[in-house]
């Protein structure tokens, strides 16, 4: 069954890899253009989602703390990158970061609240880097309003698979845990994907 559900997730899924569709802010508006910019490109929503599935499986504080760091964090990359200061490697490392946080979800890591939250902020450092690359023309804080509520109703989304697959599984069953982690591994290969490509 996991490599039947990883096969056909990865099927599905690897074809739109190159989509990278987005905004222009001068037709639709800065908030738009920075909505769309998350939720338009494979990699930041797989990652995004993936965040607040593994922040729903290692539960208590974590389900706030850790999508929290990521959009803090993004925030600051995302000002550096207005600010005109360069990171290296930002494409590769949000390539890697899909298939980190799949990895995480797919061999159900546990960290406690803190180191969790410190590794995707490593991470999230790199998508608002991306993010503020790409404002071209865009309003600055209409931007950043619209990339940060798309991250954080992505992160929700990924709270709420993991919600709903506890509930239709049974919260701590290992049909869901299974779930959960052909979920992180389609992620995964799906990173590799973006990697090799």
């Amino acid at each position: 069954m996991f490599q039947r559900l990883l096969l056909t997730a990865s099927v599905i899924l690897l074809p739109a890899l190159p989509a990278h569709a987005h905004l222009d802010p001068v037709a639709h508006g800065s908030f738009a253009a920075g909505f769309t910019h998350p939720v338009f490109g494979l990699d930041h929503v797989l990652v995004m989602v993936a965040v607040g599935l593994w922040a729903f499986t290692l539960g208590g504080r974590a389900l706030l703390l850790v999508p929290a760091a990521f959009v803090a964090t993004m925030v600051l990359g995302f000002g550096l990158a207005v600010a005109g200061l360069p990171l290296p490697f930002v494409e590769p490392v949000i390539a890697a970061s899909v298939v980190g946080l799949g990895l995480l979800v797919a061999m159900a890591v546990r960290l406690p609240v803190g180191p969790g939250a410190a590794l995707v902020a490593v991470f999230a450092l790199f998508h608002g880097h991306a993010h503020g690359g790409e404002i071209g023309s865009a309003g600055e804080l209409g931007y950043a309003a619209g990339f940060v509520l798309a991250t954080a109703l992505l992160h929700a989304g990924g709270l709420l698979l993991g919600w709903a697959i506890g509930t239709l599984l049974g919260a701590g069953s290992q049909t869901g845990l299974r779930v959960s982690r052909a979920l992180g591994a389609v992620v995964a290969v799906v990173g590799l994907g973006i990697l090799a490509g």
